[in-house]
């Protein structure tokens, strides 16, 4: 509950709840998520705004064999429930396995040691034009200098190669003091090798894209997201009427 309130204090409007299925560990199945709902029965308002914050399900996969991969590619009921898929491969076959056929949202990077493969643009490419989305975490960096070192350099491995594109910073906090707010991950994603822009893509607009992507994965149609364009300043001069141009030129 402390970990949620931080979030909505520090400027976060979307939150979501890993639940993570390690298959080297144990055998486990998917279960439902739990409702959002049993957890917080009056949601908080996010700061600075009138809006209630938005708290979204995500599963996340921890594949080491290419069998595990077919629990995503089967009908499962419980696994429509989520509104986010993540796919965290060991090997480099799996990592080429997730970004060219599994139905997805996202591809999480290993961060807390030496990667066991290289990456190669044609798997990352593909997984650019389906929509999907590499994940980096950045707690493992603020926690020790070893994983921040690893952090650091597997990051730069992956820019290399998809040239900052599709990139999301997400936090896997467990306690509240290891959150950061939007602004201090988007300057951690200049360690990454990200430029400004990307950095605050990573913690904005393509963690919406994210969650698009799994609203369309779930109605195996499309979502459509309409933005207002704003009006250029030679458009707005041209729409007035005559007798107003004359005034705001005088």
């Amino acid at each position: 509950q402390n970990i949620f309130t931080v979030c909505f204090s520090v400027g976060y409007s979307v939150v979501a709840l890993n639940h993570v299925i390690d298959f080297k560990e144990k055998k486990q199945e998917i279960i439902k998520p739990v409702s959002p709902s049993e957890l917080f029965p009056s949601l908080p308002i996010v700061q600075g705004t009138s809006k209630r914050i938005k708290v979204l399900t995500r599963l996340t996969l921890v594949v080491s064999d290419p069998s595990h991969c077919n629990l995503l590619r089967s009908t499962s009921a419980n696994i429509r429930l989520y509104d986010i898929i993540a796919v965290f491969p060991k090997t480099e076959k799996l990592f080429h396995i997730a970004c060219t056929t599994l139905d997805v949202d996202l591809v999480c990077i290993n961060v807390t040691e030496k990667l066991p493969f290289y990456f190669r643009r044609p798997p990352v490419n593909m997984a650019i034009d389906r929509g999907i989305y590499f994940e980096l975490l950045y707690t493992p960096a603020i926690k020790d200098s070893t994983m921040r070192r690893y952090t650091i350099s597997n990051a730069i491995s992956l820019m290399q190669i998809c040239k900052g594109k599709n990139i999301v910073i997400s936090s896997a906090a467990e306690r509240p003091l290891e959150l950061r707010g939007p602004y201090d991950v988007a300057n951690l994603g200049l360690l990454f090798g990200l430029s400004e822009g990307e950095a605050k893509a990573a913690v904005s607009t393509n963690c919406r894209a994210t969650m698009l992507h799994g609203e369309t994965r779930k109605s195996a149609c499309g979502v459509v997201y309409t933005v207002k364009k704003p009006r250029k300043v030679e458009e707005e001069e041209t729409a007035l009427p005559a007798c107003k141009k004359a005034k705001t030129q005088a």
